[in-house]
């Protein structure tokens, strides 16, 4: 659990960082191995159709994923867990993997995010990694948030509207070690006290514009491999470009409140933790993975999925 210092922390600055939360041995070693595993099967498929050189699928995850970058592959949204916004097909690629069901499931994070939001969690669908390649080795036309650096902008943004009530927490954890030069996370202290600001849509992100708050109040939050920033959904953040050498790798996950919308009731959510009821929490990777693929199967050819309430016409934008 936290403590009462962490918590007045986090009602203060709407930010908690925790210096290691996940153990490496137990929880990230799993999820770097699925990775790997998961990216080399891309890489061989890649190489047999002579999209990469068959060394490529060789490497280590770093170069593997430098190797679909330089041949322009879209190794982003296979590995990503969740669907994108957008039309969706019965073939839309993504992975629920168990490493990665075990880290959302994972009981010194819940018990993190129990003392903030109580005992009763649910686990949100707004969830993603983040794999961001160094950005000199990117196309100028990339401009997904989960590759490049994000604009400002606050988690509750990214709902529709039946969540602007909902009680909701971000943990952005940290795979690799998050540094200024390699893309770490930025900060508006207290701005969580204000409500939602528009957003404007802005080359494939939403932002924030600038004239709605003072940038100058920005903090940097480097953290180390297996830490991890705990948001509440009106803190006002950004990250910064990858100017390193190597992939910068993170998760984004969420939980809320279970009663409360999660923002994307179109995408599956599931009991994490609940003291009242335990037999409803979900305990099965396998049932989660089917969830994720039996939606994919109901928003196949449907209408394209919408992801946020923001319009390029507000009056902030212009």
């Amino acid at each position: 659990m936290l403590t009462q210092q962490q918590i007045s922390d986090f009602n203060r600055d709407g930010y908690l960082v925790i210096e290691q939360l996940v153990d490496d041995q137990t929880v990230l070693d799993p999820i770097r191995a699925e990775y790997t595993d998961k990216l080399r099967t891309l890489c061989r498929r890649w190489a047999h159709d002579k999209r990469i050189p068959l060394a490529a699928a060789s490497g280590d995850f770093h170069q593997m994923v430098s190797s679909a970058v330089d041949a322009g592959l879209d190794y982003f949204q296979p590995l990503d867990i969740s669907l994108p916004p957008g039309a969706i097909q019965s073939h839309t690629p993504f992975h629920a993997g168990p490493a990665v069901f075990s880290l959302m499931t994972y009981e010194p994070l819940l018990d993190k995010i129990e003392s903030l939001l109580g005992p009763e969690l649910t686990s949100n669908p707004i969830q993603h990694v983040r794999l961001k390649p160094p950005r000199k080795d990117l196309a100028g036309s990339e401009s997904r948030p989960h590759i490049v650096r994000t604009e400002w902008h606050q988690d509750r943004g990214v709902t529709l509207e039946d969540a602007d009530e909902s009680r909701m927490i971000t943990v952005w954890l940290a795979v690799t070690d998050a540094t200024e030069r390699n893309g770490c996370l930025q900060v508006i202290p207290g701005s969580h006290k204000n409500d939602m600001l528009a957003h404007c849509p802005s080359a494939g992100q939403l932002r924030i514009p600038d004239s709605e708050f003072d940038e100058s109040q920005a903090v940097a939050l480097p953290i180390p491999a297996g830490g991890a920033i705990l948001f509440h959904p009106h803190t006002i953040h950004r990250s910064l470009d990858n100017t390193s050498d190597e992939v910068r790798w993170s998760f984004d996950l969420r939980y809320n409140v279970t009663g409360d919308s999660t923002g994307r009731t179109f995408f599956p959510s599931f009991v994490a933790r609940s003291r009242s009821a335990p037999e409803t929490e979900l305990r099965s990777a396998h049932v989660w993975r089917q969830m994720w693929e039996d939606t994919r199967d109901q928003l196949s050819d449907d209408a394209p999925v919408r992801i946020h309430r923001w319009e390029h016409d507000e009056m902030v934008c212009a």
